[in-house]
């Protein structure tokens, strides 16, 4: 494992965690709650800065961080701790982290698509040997649906013609007025089904957000149903990768570019958004299926007992990532 790997992994892993703590940190201070300290890393007290209210440290381990409140995880008697706030402050508290998250996970990949472009579906040029220059298809033209379907970028137009049989119906724009063409489909030599035809490569800020923002769409999809999987059976735990791996997986992207870092650090960052809002105990999403039900019943769960159940599901989660981490060390051998 070299230098530059673990550079790039204590960097992936510091924005991942100061990220997800800012969002608890700044979802705080909006909703008045007292915040004691807000801690980048874990472990032995490196530096620290005391500022008006909030205790600012760095700490040895870049392995994760905290934001701790008031009355967060015990009873609190100050009129801005966390267990004295209406359960919509601190529902708003508790899911921030993950929220903040997803958004880095849309920044990155709308950062990644305006640098290198979007794909639109307006054509640029018609290949004179492809069946869309015979069916008459040109270069200017925008293509609004394919088999029916409306698209928004080439990647849904490029979706849609390898998922037709022999022909495929395009309605295109052209000079203002909608174009009805069925072009017939072939195989490149990769056996990809084409039409000739390539598109209008854009750099517009609000088109890369829009792709940025679909694009996490789709990868959340992809993940929960991953999820699903596990649930079912259908997918193992011997699948999942640990820190170990991801830091594997961190130095192999380095090799290729900046650009596929960050790609992956998006990846991580919406994957720990989703599991952080899973409804397990000791995650963010356990906290607020337990202020759901204080809210829904109007009886509070004791801290005693909330306590129990996420120190319960620690160590459960601690017994699970000790496992991936030995499946992690079992694929590097």
């Amino acid at each position: 494992m070299g230098l530059q790997t673990i550079v790039y992994a204590v960097i992936c892993f510091c924005i991942l965690v100061m990220i997800h703590e800012l969002g608890h940190f700044f979802a705080a201070k909006l909703t008045g709650i007292q915040v004691n300290e807000l801690s980048l890393g874990m472990g032995p007290l490196l530096l620290k800065h005391q500022g008006k209210e909030t205790l600012y440290s760095l700490r040895l381990f870049p392995i994760g961080g905290f934001c701790s409140m008031e009355g967060e995880d015990e009873e609190s008697e100050n009129v801005r701790a966390f267990n004295r706030k209406p359960a919509l402050a601190r529902a708003f508290v508790v899911v921030a982290g993950a929220l903040m998250n997803l958004l880095l996970a849309i920044v990155i990949l709308s950062c990644i698509a305006g640098h290198i472009g979007v794909a639109t579906t307006r054509i640029d040029a018609v290949s004179q040997e492809g069946t869309a220059y015979a069916a008459g298809v040109l270069p200017g033209d925008e293509i609004l649906e394919v088999d029916g379907k409306k698209v928004s970028f080439f990647a849904d137009v490029r979706a849609g013609i390898q998922k037709a049989d022999e022909e495929v119906n395009l309605v295109l724009l052209r000079d203002g007025k909608k174009v009805y063409m069925a072009v017939p489909v072939e195989k490149d030599e990769q056996g990809v089904a084409v039409i000739g035809i390539n598109a209008v490569i854009s750099k517009s800020p609000m088109k890369a957000l829009r792709y940025g923002s679909r694009a996490t769409v789709e990868m959340g999809r992809e993940m929960l149903s991953y999820f699903g999987q596990l649930f079912t059976g259908e997918s193992s735990v011997q699948d999942l990768t640990g820190p170990v791996g991801i830091v594997s997986a961190i130095g192999t992207q380095a090799k290729r570019g900046f650009i596929y870092v960050a790609n992956l650090l998006a990846m991580i960052s919406l994957n720990l958004a989703i599991i952080n809002m899973l409804p397990l105990p000791a995650l963010d999403g356990g906290r607020l299926l337990f202020i759901i039900i204080n809210a829904l019943t109007g009886r509070a769960v004791s801290e005693e007992t909330e306590g129990k159940i996420h120190f319960a599901g620690m160590m459960l989660l601690f017994g699970l990532m000790a496992y991936v981490l030995i499946l992690d060390v079992g694929r590097l051998l």
